[in-house]
């Protein structure tokens, strides 16, 4: 990271690894707005510890980020104005998401809300107070384990297909809903069902982000998107890539990584350095 900035990637312990897909610690020196572009993501807690305002610009929408946010699951790259401090992010699985809140995540699909009102304002006012008491930044993790553990330890009925389904979506060329369905053995109208309750979108979507999430930061890691040769199979050619890459994007590869992705683009190397992939959208367990 360039001098005053600094990123921090940590495993949750290892019981919580299918609810929890990771800890995030974004920190900068400098007051001055900062600019930064991320990708599409499943759910995230955002912490903010002497840091702020923070704001977040999705589609349309402009969100004032509460100093103990959830960010809901989104399906478009999301700008997030910054003025420093240091941001510590939970990441959700989609089984954690039912293990911890009570609605469906299709509630808040591309917003940000307090966590106070989207899960709990004792888990809000927890988290905060023991965040701020750290005078460590590995004390960071077991700090969080502590205080989630207790959280995600009940089962869920739809624990099974939520397990099987995040597997399924990490798959080359599983596209289609009835393909997806039948290797999960269940009914299209499960699937659909479930996918919105417990990743706040329709299965179709969350294949296809998927899929073009592994595709683009494949490009990232070899070609530089010199070649489109190792995107996933179900493509039929680069032009059907560059206009999934405009749904979730906005823009092409090129001109989005052309703005300010100073964070994102270190997220991706150091997430999978120390987690094991590089972005939460392609997150399986972790053993």
């Amino acid at each position: 990271m360039p001098d005053g900035l600094a990123i921090r990637y940590d495993l949750p312990a290892a019981g919580l690894r299918e609810s929890v897909s990771g800890y995030a610690t974004y920190a900068a020196c400098d007051r001055a707005e900062m600019i930064n572009w991320f990708l599409p993501a499943p759910p995230m807690i955002c912490v903010l510890l002497d840091a702020g305002p923070v704001t977040i610009a999705l589609r349309r929408h402009r969100f004032d980020v509460d100093i103990v946010s959830l960010y809901g699951p989104t399906s478009r790259a999301f700008r997030a104005t910054t003025h420093g401090g240091i941001q510590v992010g939970v990441g959700l699985t989609a089984l954690g998401w039912i293990r911890l809140v009570s609605g469906s995540a299709s509630a808040i699909h591309n917003r940000v809300v307090p966590l106070r009102e989207g899960a709990s304002a004792v888990l809000s006012a927890r988290l905060l107070d023991d965040l701020l008491a750290l005078t460590d930044e590995k004390d960071i993790a077991p700090t969080l384990d502590a205080v989630l553990a207790p959280l995600f330890a009940r089962e869920h009925r739809y624990d099974d297909i939520v397990r099987r389904f995040t597997e399924l979506m990490l798959v080359d060329g599983v596209i289609e809903i009835a393909d997806a369905a039948d290797r999960l053995a269940v009914s299209a109208a499960t699937l659909r069902r479930v996918a919105s309750y417990a990743f706040g979108m329709p299965p179709k979507l969350l294949l296809r982000r998927a899929r073009f999430l592994r595709s683009f930061i494949g490009l990232l890691s070899s070609s530089g998107m010199q070649s489109y040769d190792r995107i996933d199979s179900s493509y039929h050619d680069a032009s059907h890539f560059l206009r999934d890459a405009n749904s979730f994007l906005g823009t092409t590869p090129r001109r989005f990584m052309a703005k300010d992705t100073t964070f994102m683009a270190a997220s991706l190397v150091a997430r999978a350095a120390s987690i094991g992939a590089p972005a939460h959208a392609l997150h399986a367990r972790v053993s």
